[in-house]
Parts: C-alpha cells; structure tokens; sequence
C-alpha cells in the first residue's frame, strides 16, 4: 500500500481571480484526498495535500491544466511527514495567507 505524505505545493501564474481554489479543491476532494489550499499575497496558490504518491501525481497533472482562465506556469513541492492535526478531514479552501 502506499504511504500517506504531506506535500506543500505552491502553483505560481494566473492562478488568483480565476476560481483556482474552488477548482482545486473540487478535484483534490474527488480523489478523496485531505488538506487545504489559500491564496499567498504574491499572487501564487499554495496548498497541502495527504497522499499516497500516485494520488498526488494524477492530482499535480490536473493542477498544471487547472481551470480553463487559469495559465499555470510552476508548481514547486515541499514533501514532508504528516503530524496528527496537521491537515483537516477532507479538503478545504482557506483564506488568504498574508505574510509579513
């Protein structure tokens, strides 16, 4: 069986203003898949997923489509061990992560 990770991804270009999140959301919940995704004050999307590898590659190849008024240009990844608490149990869309 394949192991369970968290992985933090950041999707940067046209990514803000063209219901990315929503999207995102609805295709990482229609994999069954845990975690949150928000918008980042630099215009980029970033997300936390839990899981198995092969999920979060089908989900990664639909991420670089995403919507059709969204243009992305990179998707960088974070792979890391998941904590209890760390992610809720499905997937939400979080407000926007303002960093000082």
């Amino acid at each position: 069986m394949d192991e369970t990770t968290a992985t933090r991804l950041v999707v940067s270009g046209r990514v803000q203003g063209v219901g990315y999140r929503v999207w995102f959301a609805r295709e990482a919940s229609r994999r069954g898949l845990k975690g949150w995704v928000r918008n980042r004050q630099d215009g980029s999307v970033e997300a936390l997923v839990a899981a198995p590898a092969a999920a979060l590659e089908e989900l990664v190849l639909a991420a670089r489509r995403g919507p059709p008024a969204a243009a992305v240009t990179d998707i960088q990844f974070d792979e890391g061990t998941l904590r209890d608490g760390e992610v809720p149990d499905g997937f939400e869309v979080r407000p926007t992560a303002w960093r000082r």
